[in-house]
């Protein structure tokens, strides 16, 4: 496994539509774009410096993934996400146990905790290597 135990990689898709609002916040703070439309356009036409500013955002802000149902504390955990190609989430395989995945076309929501204090807890309580 690439993956560190703490660690999730996410498809650009799923990544972009996730951090989109601090894409865009990282956008016009950068002067890169003048308002909200533009940012949504740069974004929408996928252009390189977006990726950029999604992989920035992505290493200050944790992710939860959950496996429904959640039947006890592993089925929803935290991670570090990393930016990958294709359209599957992915894990390093020890964790995968806690959320009973199999790799047979299993759904899982990933969720991005906004405020300070939820990426705090998140980190604290909830990361993977910490919990297993």
């Amino acid at each position: 496994p690439s993956l560190s135990l703490h660690r999730c990689g996410l498809p650009r898709e799923i990544a972009i539509e996730l951090f989109q609002i601090f894409v865009i916040r990282g956008l016009i703070r950068q002067h890169l774009a003048s308002n909200i439309g533009v940012a949504k356009s740069k974004i929408r036409e996928k252009e390189p410096i977006v990726w950029e500013i999604l992989q920035e955002v992505m290493q200050g802000h944790p992710v939860l993934l959950n496996r429904a149902p959640t039947l006890h504390r592993l089925g929803i955990q935290a991670f570090q996400p990393i930016l990958v190609e294709g359209r599957a989430i992915c894990l390093h395989p020890l964790v995968c146990k806690g959320f009973n995945a199999d790799f047979d076309g299993d759904q899982m929501a990933v969720h991005v905790p906004l405020s300070l204090e939820a990426q705090t807890e998140a980190r604290l309580l909830m990361f993977s290597h910490m919990i297993l």
